[in-house]
């Protein structure tokens, strides 16, 4: 669960495996174990895709940070957590993530390369019944596939190697994706990248509209349409 904070402090979503999970993992993490997860902790799961390998995540400690490490080895799945209830007005986001190398291959614009060594995903709930039938067609498809319907709309957060640092990139696959270069090239390799955004504000200028309430976060590291692997630490993810 999501526990609400003081009013002047965070929504924290903590980074922390199940507890079956814990005991098999510390040890390929670090050599000194970390804390557990703290009491209030949220149930983070995996969101497997339908014929894709599962990306590996698991609860570590990096350069003494709480962690999860994700390891994809031509993989795509997310690591996700509900917000329960809704969050009706989000707005500003806090996450970090370091990486030790660039999938140089990867290209979040292009669909047989749109992989991403890091992202952090919010998906966001809307009147789906004024979608385009097409869209609302794909919905049906994938609940179908995966036994629930997509969010209204989705906004990632996500590094990418090449494209400037600021620009939106629609999904090439569906417009109900958009996505917001926060880190490019491979400057900020190998140690921890803080990001603070406005969560309100970044969402409008993607979608041109305002925010519905904020249903999940999720994490995701893919290398699947390039072929390639790839490794992300994520710190803890905090909506203010």
């Amino acid at each position: 669960m999501i526990a609400r904070a003081p009013a002047a402090a965070p929504w924290r979503f903590h980074l922390a495996l199940p507890a079956c999970l814990l005991a098999l993992t510390l040890a390929a993490c670090t050599t000194n174990p970390p804390p557990p997860p703290p009491a209030d902790a949220g149930e983070w799961q995996a969101v497997l895709l339908p014929g894709k390998r599962a990306t590996r995540y698991q609860w570590g400690v990096k350069e003494g940070r709480r962690a999860v490490l994700a390891q994809s080895d031509r993989s795509a799945s997310m690591w996700r957590q509900r917000v329960k209830p809704a969050l009706q007005s989000a707005r500003e986001l806090q996450f970090s993530w370091w990486l030790p190398e660039l999938n140089a291959a990867a290209r979040v614009g292009e669909a047989e390369r749109g992989d991403a060594s890091a992202r952090v995903l919010l998906g966001f709930g809307g009147d789906v019944s004024a979608l385009p039938l097409r869209t609302r067609m794909l919905f049906d498809l994938a609940q179908a596939l995966t036994g629930e319907s997509p969010p209204y709309a989705t906004l990632a957060y996500v590094w990418d190697p090449v494209l400037p640092v600021g620009t939106v990139v629609p999904d090439p696959r569906t417009d109900r994706i958009r996505k917001i270069v926060v880190e490019s090239g491979a400057e900020g390799l190998r140690r921890w990248r803080d990001h603070r955004r406005d969560l309100a504000a970044d969402f409008e200028r993607a979608f041109g509209e305002k925010p519905g309430p904020l249903l999940h976060v999720a994490l995701m590291t893919d290398s699947d349409n390039t072929g390639t692997t790839a490794q992300a630490w994520y710190g803890p993810v905090e909506l203010r």
